[in-house]
């Protein structure tokens, strides 16, 4: 439920920036007197390249994780426990999206199947979402103590 949540969060993140953008070129036309409609073609590119730079800087930054991750404390690693890299993160939206477009969003009971609740695209990449604070509580534990 929280990693649905973080998506939705990073959705709205997503949106934000091409509704600007949207309103911008609505406006520029109205002050250049149509000609500035023009720049609307832009806007598709902008909305398969924006996700894809986002996903990338965000999973392969130093947090591991998106704005709604770290709202969720959520974080992605590969299956070695290191963390993501740009081309990590922008193949994981990629496929993603590809999967869910696609397969239909029934793809997603792949992560109801599995014991570490991996969706398709986490299969094959190779990566994992942490609960942050589940990571946390483990490492905080002092060493040699069981419980």
């Amino acid at each position: 439920m929280r990693r649905v949540v973080a998506f939705l969060i990073d959705l709205v993140v997503l949106s934000i920036p091409i509704v600007l953008a949207w309103v911008f070129i609505l406006l520029f036309g109205v002050v250049t007197l149509g000609l500035g409609w023009a720049l609307f073609w832009l806007i598709s590119p902008a909305t398969v390249i924006w996700p894809v730079v986002y996903y990338g800087m965000s999973l392969g930054g130093p947090h591991s994780a998106t704005v709604g991750m770290r709202m969720m404390d959520l974080q992605m690693r590969t299956f070695s426990g290191t963390p993501g890299y740009f081309v990590l993160g922008a193949a994981h939206a990629v496929l993603f999206w590809a999967s869910v477009s696609l397969l239909t969003p029934l793809v997603l009971v792949v992560g109801l199947l599995n014991g570490r609740r991996q969706l398709l695209h986490d299969l094959v990449l190779g990566t994992v979402v942490v609960n942050n604070s589940v990571v946390r509580a483990a490492y905080a534990q002092p060493p040699g103590r069981a419980y």
